[in-house]
């Protein structure tokens, strides 16, 4: 069995840094899908406060520069929301962000991840259900091999209707799988309505029932996110960490609203967002 890494500290210095980060990644992230008019703005926007934690305080980001085989691995199983992960590995010198610019028009920042020379971008992906079974593929890999990583896959909460997700899971479990993390972006909106209207579930139970240590925390709090990464426990199998999170996070007109799944903004809501992000 195999713990969670430890980390820094959680001290008032480290929260304010994680919010100054978060806020550059949304300007990021506003300017970019803007620039190229496009979408997936509000499910970028409520996992960034995940990615800038891992990134910022539990993924050793120096080993991801150096490819060292003893790296952690991230995988955005949605990958529609690849302008948050863009904007992340920005903040942390995996992209120069000169590069940002040019997302869409170079064949290297596509609309979804795609696995390039690019440091941090460990797969592709896009077709939802997909990425957790390359996470278990590496994790499993990880351990025959003995080497020390940790594989975190982030899912959408619609994408729990994939059959792959469960299938995945399942294998995750009978290999006793403790390196892995999956983190799901609970914001309960999909493309064309609330999740839980089209196919409710208690993704709670469901994965405990498929052998995960469940973890229910707020996905804004940086404390709760913190805490659940570096868990102390030592389990037996894969963690599952339920970030309840609000789609279009940060923009009071975007918030929870469903047809921000798939519009761009024009530019007259390109200046209200940005005034309102500050």
């Amino acid at each position: 069995m195999t713990p969670h890494k430890q980390t820094k500290a959680i001290t008032s210095e480290l929260l304010e840094n994680l919010q100054t980060q978060a806020h550059t990644c949304r300007h990021t992230i506003v300017d970019v899908l803007t620039k190229v008019q496009s979408s997936h703005l509000g499910c970028s926007f409520s996992i960034v406060d995940i990615l800038v934690v891992l990134y910022h305080t539990i993924i050793d980001v120096e080993l991801i520069k150096k490819q060292s085989p003893a790296r952690d691995y991230f995988i955005l199983s949605k990958g529609h929301s690849a302008s948050a992960l863009y904007a992340t590995l920005a903040s942390v010198g995996l992209i120069d962000h000169h590069e940002l610019i040019t997302t869409y028009y170079n064949g290297y920042l596509a609309g979804h991840p795609t696995r390039t020379p690019c440091k941090g971008i460990e797969a592709s992906t896009g077709s939802l259900g997909q990425g957790l079974s390359m996470g278990v593929g590496l994790a499993l890999a990880a351990i025959n091999d003995q080497r020390p990583n940790h594989i975190y896959v982030l899912v959408g909460d619609g994408e729990c209707q994939e059959g792959a997700v469960w299938e995945a899971l399942s294998m995750a479990s009978r290999f006793k799988l403790s390196n892995l993390t999956i983190i799901v972006d609970y914001n309960n909106l999909q493309g064309y309505d609330k999740t839980d209207d089209i196919a409710p579930m208690p993704l709670d139970k469901r994965f405990e029932a498929f052998g995960c240590t469940v973890q229910t925390v707020d996905g804004h709090d940086y404390q709760a996110l913190i805490r659940a990464f570096t868990s102390n426990q030592q389990h037996a199998g894969p963690t599952a960490v339920i970030a309840r999170t609000t789609k279009g996070k940060g923009l009071s007109f975007i918030e929870n609203k469903l047809e921000w799944h798939y519009r761009s903004l024009k530019p007259e809501q390109y200046e209200v967002a940005k005034k309102e992000l500050g």
